[in-house]
Protein backbone atom coordinates (compact mmCIF):
# COMPACT_ATOMS: atom_id res chain seq x y z
CA UNK A 1 0.00 0.00 0.00
CA UNK A 2 1.65 3.25 -0.84
CA UNK A 3 1.42 5.90 1.93
CA UNK A 4 -0.36 9.80 0.25
CA UNK A 5 1.60 11.60 2.94
CA UNK A 6 1.41 15.07 0.70
CA UNK A 7 -2.79 14.15 -0.20
CA UNK A 8 -3.15 13.23 3.43
CA UNK A 9 -1.28 16.72 4.80
CA UNK A 10 -3.72 18.40 2.40
CA UNK A 11 -6.68 16.67 3.11
CA UNK A 12 -5.92 17.30 7.19
CA UNK A 13 -6.24 21.51 6.36
CA UNK A 14 -2.57 22.43 6.05
CA UNK A 15 -2.73 24.98 3.70
CA UNK A 16 1.03 25.39 2.39
CA UNK A 17 1.73 21.67 2.64
CA UNK A 18 5.17 21.77 0.76
CA UNK A 19 4.95 19.39 -1.63
CA UNK A 20 8.43 19.39 -3.06
CA UNK A 21 10.33 18.40 -0.06
CA UNK A 22 12.40 15.30 0.51
CA UNK A 23 11.77 12.54 3.03
CA UNK A 24 14.36 12.56 6.13
CA UNK A 25 15.13 10.60 8.75
CA UNK A 26 13.63 11.63 11.71
CA UNK A 27 15.43 10.29 14.31
CA UNK A 28 17.46 13.48 15.63
CA UNK A 29 14.19 15.44 15.94
CA UNK A 30 12.67 12.88 17.62
CA UNK A 31 15.58 12.40 20.25
CA UNK A 32 15.66 16.25 20.86
CA UNK A 33 11.81 16.81 21.08
CA UNK A 34 12.11 13.89 23.93
CA UNK A 35 15.18 15.50 25.31
CA UNK A 36 12.91 19.01 25.94
CA UNK A 37 10.04 16.95 27.32
CA UNK A 38 12.11 15.69 29.92
CA UNK A 39 14.00 18.82 30.20
CA UNK A 40 11.81 21.42 30.24
CA UNK A 41 8.07 20.18 30.44
CA UNK A 42 5.34 18.35 28.15
CA UNK A 43 4.03 21.99 26.72
CA UNK A 44 7.46 23.17 25.82
CA UNK A 45 8.52 20.17 23.83
CA UNK A 46 4.74 20.17 22.28
CA UNK A 47 5.23 23.69 21.13
CA UNK A 48 8.51 22.46 19.77
CA UNK A 49 7.00 19.79 17.52
CA UNK A 50 4.42 21.81 16.21
CA UNK A 51 7.26 24.39 15.41
CA UNK A 52 8.98 21.11 13.46
CA UNK A 53 6.08 20.21 11.72
CA UNK A 54 5.70 23.80 10.18
CA UNK A 55 9.49 23.29 9.47
CA UNK A 56 8.87 20.05 7.72
CA UNK A 57 5.99 20.29 6.33
CA UNK A 58 5.07 23.54 5.36
CA UNK A 59 8.70 25.28 4.86
CA UNK A 60 10.32 21.63 3.73
CA UNK A 61 13.43 21.51 5.61
CA UNK A 62 14.92 18.37 6.14
CA UNK A 63 14.92 17.11 10.14
CA UNK A 64 18.13 15.33 9.48
CA UNK A 65 19.67 19.24 8.83
CA UNK A 66 21.45 19.27 12.53
CA UNK A 67 22.68 22.51 12.04
CA UNK A 68 19.56 24.45 10.77
CA UNK A 69 17.39 21.80 13.49
CA UNK A 70 19.65 23.51 16.15
CA UNK A 71 19.19 27.04 15.15
CA UNK A 72 15.09 26.34 14.79
CA UNK A 73 14.85 24.54 17.65
CA UNK A 74 16.85 27.38 20.04
CA UNK A 75 15.07 29.95 18.41
CA UNK A 76 11.57 28.15 19.61
CA UNK A 77 12.75 27.23 22.88
CA UNK A 78 13.79 30.71 23.63
CA UNK A 79 10.61 32.30 22.67
CA UNK A 80 8.47 29.70 24.64
CA UNK A 81 10.30 29.81 27.72
CA UNK A 82 10.90 33.74 27.76
CA UNK A 83 6.96 33.35 28.55
CA UNK A 84 6.25 30.74 30.07
CA UNK A 85 9.37 28.77 32.13
CA UNK A 86 7.89 26.18 34.44
CA UNK A 87 11.28 24.69 35.44
CA UNK A 88 13.12 27.85 35.39
CA UNK A 89 15.95 26.88 33.24
CA UNK A 90 18.15 28.50 30.75
CA UNK A 91 16.84 27.85 27.32
CA UNK A 92 19.28 25.38 25.22
CA UNK A 93 21.13 27.64 22.95
CA UNK A 94 21.72 26.78 19.37
CA UNK A 95 25.77 25.30 20.19
CA UNK A 96 24.26 23.12 22.74
CA UNK A 97 21.52 21.61 20.72
CA UNK A 98 23.59 20.60 18.08
CA UNK A 99 25.81 19.13 20.53
CA UNK A 100 23.06 16.86 22.09
CA UNK A 101 22.07 16.00 18.13
CA UNK A 102 25.33 14.78 17.07
CA UNK A 103 25.38 12.83 19.76
CA UNK A 104 22.85 9.55 21.12
CA UNK A 105 21.33 10.53 23.94
CA UNK A 106 17.97 9.12 23.81
CA UNK A 107 18.71 7.26 21.01
CA UNK A 108 17.99 4.08 22.77
CA UNK A 109 14.74 5.23 23.92
CA UNK A 110 13.60 6.08 20.64
CA UNK A 111 14.10 2.77 19.12
CA UNK A 112 13.31 0.71 22.16
CA UNK A 113 9.61 3.11 21.88
CA UNK A 114 9.46 1.99 17.80
CA UNK A 115 10.04 -1.84 18.12
CA UNK A 116 7.37 -1.94 20.77
CA UNK A 117 5.08 -0.19 18.13
CA UNK A 118 5.84 -1.81 15.42
CA UNK A 119 5.44 -5.08 17.41
CA UNK A 120 1.46 -3.93 18.08
CA UNK A 121 1.57 -3.63 14.44
CA UNK A 122 1.51 0.51 14.57
CA UNK A 123 3.83 1.66 11.63
CA UNK A 124 2.63 5.57 11.18
CA UNK A 125 0.86 8.31 12.66
CA UNK A 126 -1.76 8.99 13.23
CA UNK A 127 -3.14 5.79 15.14
CA UNK A 128 -5.52 5.17 17.39
CA UNK A 129 -6.28 2.16 19.63
CA UNK A 130 -9.57 1.95 21.12
CA UNK A 131 -10.54 -0.10 23.91
CA UNK A 132 -6.86 -1.77 23.77
CA UNK A 133 -8.06 -3.94 20.96
CA UNK A 134 -8.82 -2.01 17.79
CA UNK A 135 -6.82 0.25 15.39
CA UNK A 136 -7.93 2.93 13.53
CA UNK A 137 -5.75 4.16 10.93
CA UNK A 138 -6.12 8.38 11.65
CA UNK A 139 -5.24 9.65 8.54
CA UNK A 140 -6.41 7.31 6.06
Amino acid sequence: RRHDLKGRGLAAGIPKFNLDRLASNSMASHRLIQHVGKRYGLTVSETLYDRLNVYYFVEGHALNDKPRLAKVAAETLSKVLAHDNPTGETPMNEKEILKFLNGNQGRREIDDALRALGQLGVHGIPKFIVEGTHMVDGAA
